[in-house]
């Protein structure tokens, strides 16, 4: 059986956000007091008292608001509501019954999930602020302090209470996570609604319209991945830390070091890649992530893919084992083979050559070009094994570590990515001397 959902609804500035992340344990939505802050369904796994379930955030729901996303953000809390098995429904207690709570109450009176109702915001635990919210039809309230964490154990208890009695906790390993980055209207979004059949991200031709990263169940070929949809990157110094632009930044770096591959997207209507696709990729190479070059828009391309593959060349001499496609996400051109590309740097980035081989191809290197040598001294390369993928890392074993430079070690690199395919992914190399082997 899946995993149980549960979806955090309620109108602006009730503390869903908050809630959210008291629950997952680490600030994954974005917190601010400025309303509609949270625009799309953020997803996280949680767990109490040995029940694993996935948490949804979801945008505050208000009918009065002159936010232009407002219908985008009712669209996306109501697909949340119906995959739903459990749905919290959050109110102020502060404010007392408003006409919205009492819209989104009428809402979920026809959802088919229970509804745990809990009254946020009461600090000094006043219970009899919560009676007025029964008029919400809802049944009983359940106060909440989560700026003190107070009753946050007893709404919990009651969330799981719900949970389906056949649920049997599932031993599969987590699902790869696919993050999708690049800068703001690149077309992210699109591709990602391309890629699962429908609109699960709010989808706008406003700059910086996804500001939380957004992690997406999806299956392809049979297997099960997450797609984490992310703000788009601006420049640092555009940026203030504290921001809520500085946020979805720092939500970006966190979702490429939790990622098991990337896609990197970039405009190809754009003569070229800008500072910002370079420093944005580059990330990604450091982070030491497989990834895939997603060349969106290119139904309006400005050059040829021959012009286009020698300019990536100049740009990215830092990783020239990446992996490109050129795609539309407007007319879906090219869309079908993202995910045979994504898995390929996925798959390459796993794989472990046996030490026999290993040593195979070191040997031929060495006769080829042998070592280095300093001031008399001559680098030997005993042996080399692998350590560890994601990314491929091979230990060499020598008699100095410090006879071997930079220059041989991308040497090596060349001659191994010859003899088999690391398309997609970088590998690394560590050097142990003899003493430090031991």
């Amino acid at each position: 059986m899946h995993k149980p959902v549960v979806a955090i609804v309620g109108r602006p500035n009730v503390g869903k956000s908050t809630f959210f992340n008291k629950i997952c344990g680490q600030r994954i939505s974005i917190v601010d007091d400025t309303p509609g802050v949270t625009r799309d369904r953020i997803y996280a796994e949680a767990n109490w008292c040995g029940h694993d379930f996935m948490l949804i955030d979801t945008g505050g729901l208000d009918s009065k608001s002159g936010d232009v996303f407002q219908k985008e953000i009712k669209k996306q809390a109501m697909e949340a509501i119906s995959a739903s098995d459990v749905i919290v429904f959050m109110v102020d207690g502060k404010s007392g019954v408003t006409t919205t709570d009492e819209e989104v109450a009428s809402l979920l009176q026809r959802a088919k999930a229970p509804v745990v109702l809990v009254v946020n915001k009461l600090d000094r635990f006043e219970i009899e602020n919560t009676y007025d919210f029964y008029s919400l039809g809802l049944g009983e309230p359940m106060p909440l302090s989560c700026s003190q964490s107070k009753g946050i154990g007893d709404i919990l208890d009651a969330i799981v209470n719900h949970f389906p009695k056949s649920y049997e906790k599932s031993s599969e390993a987590a699902a790869p996570k696919i993050a999708i980055v690049g800068r703001p209207n690149v077309g992210k979004s699109s591709i990602v609604n391309r890629l699962l059949g429908e609109e699960r991200v709010v989808v706008s031709d406003v700059e910086g319209t996804t500001r939380d990263a957004v992690l997406v169940p999806f299956n392809y070929n049979k297997k099960e991945y997450a797609l984490v949809d992310t703000a788009g990157l601006r420049r640092k110094r555009g940026v203030e830390n504290e921001s809520i632009e500085g946020y979805s930044v720092l939500r970006t770096l966190s979702a490429i070091e939790d990622a098991d591959v990337v896609m990197a997207v970039v405009d190809g209507s754009e003569e070229r890649l800008s500072e910002q696709d370079v420093r944005i990729i580059g990330m990604v190479h450091e982070n030491g992530k497989p990834s895939v070059i997603v060349v969106n828009k290119w139904d309006k391309k400005s050059r040829n893919k021959d012009e286009y593959i020698k300019m990536l060349n100049e740009d990215l001499k830092f990783m020239d084992y990446y992996i490109c496609i050129f795609v539309s996400a407007l007319t879906g051109s090219g869309l079908g083979q993202i995910m045979e590309k994504v898995e390929l740097a996925y798959s390459n980035s796993q794989k472990r050559i046996t030490t026999g081989l290993l040593n195979d191809i070191l040997h031929d290197a060495i006769l080829n070009f042998e070592p280095p040598a300093h001031s008399g001294r001559k680098a030997k390369i005993q042996y080399i094994t692998e350590a560890s993928v994601a990314p491929p890392t091979f230990v060499l074993f020598v008699n100095d570590a410090k006879l071997i430079n930079f220059s041989y070690i991308r040497y090596l690199e060349n001659r191994f990515r010859e003899k088999v395919d690391f398309s997609g992914t970088p590998i690394k190399f560590i050097v142990k001397g003899r003493e430090e082997g031991k």
